[in-house]
């Protein structure tokens, strides 16, 4: 496969990227090196790193690679499609120095009183109320009927939002991510969210948003707003994505496809090993040099988008050879200051999504060719437009009592 080049800018919105983007990573690093001149979407210009240490060295160095992105955003047009994805925030995924310590113990304060024994139990019963819906059926999609809907209740429950005001956070998601009217997805995202946040000053609740509100930092009504779309923004996508992308691999992998029915390799084995060489959230971490830096050979605009292909700096030929299982030195995380703090609890909700629907469904197998997967165009994530299969059918389970 050829890299799509436009003069001499690699496009990653496209079909030919999507479709095979590790090979355009190799395509890209024969011609340029660690660090590719890209463009994000029409006319939005940056730089991907995609070399581990350059990658490592950047995002521990927010004092010449801040995350704070106004002055690239003063020029950028309001119905840019990949805005919402990059602009300002007053929150910790888009702010240095004090603003993003203040944003951050928040947020950890927030994500650090999710009782983890609890989640188990709601994923659990989640799991199975959705499993109930296709298991007699003995066919579905993995993303549309269990991956997605899972993923969403679970973090709204976690979050304290409500179905009624879920339903338009997901419209308004789907809607960034995908580019399609994306500056109307974010205006409903952000109504919804004000919504919680009035919900949630007036009837408290056990969930993050109740804590955030709480928290010492004082935030405002608007601070809060964003809070929780930056967590509905880095949950959503990458979680429903890890869910899926594992499963894939499971099923088309025979050192895991064996575990299915009784194999040696875990559900974590799979989790960490597409973390490492696939992860959900491909190219992200971005940053903005407040002057023109000279990286690798090649100088870095100021003000100009750098962002971090995770998944191409995990594959670098550098650090080739090593061991994935039981290896977490991969960037699928990030690192550094803005190193993602929710990980845990999102490896919770992902390992047992996954277990819940094998354990029910142990003869599950694609219902397509692995190579007739389609994946969605789109500079950020790695994601299935679905995930087909075929099982034997089988008896609605138990469903276990409300957490």
């Amino acid at each position: 496969m050829s890299t799509h080049v436009l003069g001499d800018r690699v496009s990653m919105y496209s079909a030919e990227f999507a479709a095979d983007p590790q090979s355009a990573y190799r395509d890209m690093r024969k011609r340029f090196g660690s660090v590719v001149p890209v463009e994000l979407s029409p006319g939005i210009n940056a730089t991907l790193v995609i070399g581990y240490a350059t990658a490592v060295r950047i995002l521990n160095d927010p004092e010449h690679f801040p995350a704070d992105p106004r002055e690239w955003e003063r020029n950028i047009p309001a119905d840019c499609p990949v805005l919402p994805m990059l602009q300002f925030r007053p929150a910790a995924l888009r702010t240095t120095g004090a603003e993003h310590t203040r944003y951050r113990q928040a947020n950890v304060a927030g994500i650090a009183g999710v009782d983890l024994y609890a989640m188990h139990g709601i994923v659990e019963q989640y799991a199975i109320g959705l499993i109930n819906t296709f298991c007699a059926t003995g066919s579905a999609d993995l993303l549309s009927q269990y991956a997605f809907p899972l993923v969403f209740q679970t973090l709204n429950r976690m979050l304290g939002c409500t179905p009624e005001i879920g339903a338009q956070v997901a419209q308004g998601m789907a809607q960034i991510f995908e580019g399609n009217d994306a500056e109307a997805g974010n205006n409903l995202l952000a109504s919804a969210l004000h919504a919680l946040v009035m919900l949630r000053q007036a009837e408290p609740g056990d969930d993050v948003a109740t804590r955030l509100l709480h928290h010492p930092a004082a935030l405002s009504d608007e601070e809060m707003v964003h809070q929780l779309l930056v967590l509905y923004g880095a949950g959503i996508e990458p979680m429903l994505n890890l869910v899926v992308n594992t499963l894939r691999l499971m099923l088309t992998d025979d050192r895991f496809a064996g575990n299915l029915l009784g194999g040696s390799l875990s559900t974590r084995d799979a989790l960490d090993e597409v973390l490492f060489t696939d992860p959900p959230l491909a190219n992200f971490c971005m940053t903005y040099p407040i002057r023109p830096m000279l990286i690798d050979g090649m100088w870095l605009p100021a003000n100009e988008p750098v962002v971090i292909s995770m998944s191409a700096c995990n594959n670098d030929p550098a650090i080739a050879g090593r061991d994935m299982l039981d290896n977490r030195a991969h960037l699928a995380w990030s690192a550094g200051p803005h190193g993602c703090p929710a990980r845990s609890v999102a490896y919770l909700i992902v390992q047992d999504a996954i277990d819940q629907l094998l354990d029910a469904l142990p003869e599950l197998r694609l219902a397509v060719p692995a190579e007739e997967l389609v994946w969605r165009p789109g500079p950020f994530h790695r994601s299935l437009a679905a995930l087909p299969v075929e099982f034997p059918r089988t008896p609605p389970l138990p469903v276990p009592e409300s957490f």
